[in-house]
């Protein structure tokens, strides 16, 4: 995967889904359904490539940081909630958000988080 194709998944998984896309990695989790399979391994893959192009970077685009929120932060709040509500989340959906959450803040701090 590319740089350009890494950061245009991040977008498309994260921010506003639109009706051809209806199943984005954050839209599955507000609608209280899984992850597409394959869904966070593409995620972290292209997370891995961003911070390799953006690790020398000074400032990151609003954009990115937006969909990085989404990740480690929103994706997080809408499993907790899901929970509270009953939905059946895969077993290991708790532990691909910290990585994902852990990989977002690679890319903020410019230095890779083990996840």
């Amino acid at each position: 995967m590319d740089f350009d194709t890494a950061y245009q998944f991040v977008l498309r998984q994260t921010l506003d889904p639109t009706d051809d896309l209806p199943d984005t990695f954050v839209a599955c989790l507000r609608q209280g359904k899984p992850p597409i399979p394959g869904q966070v391994t593409s995620l972290l893959l292209a997370l891995k490539v961003l911070y390799e192009g953006l690790k020398a970077e000074p400032a990151l685009e609003r954009s990115l940081v937006q969909a990085l929120f989404a990740l480690s932060y929103e994706s997080r709040q809408l499993y907790n909630q899901g929970t509270k509500r009953g939905v059946d989340w895969p077993p290991l959906l708790d532990d691909d958000l910290t990585r994902l959450g852990k990989a977002a803040q690679s890319i903020i701090l410019g230095q890779w988080q083990s996840p």
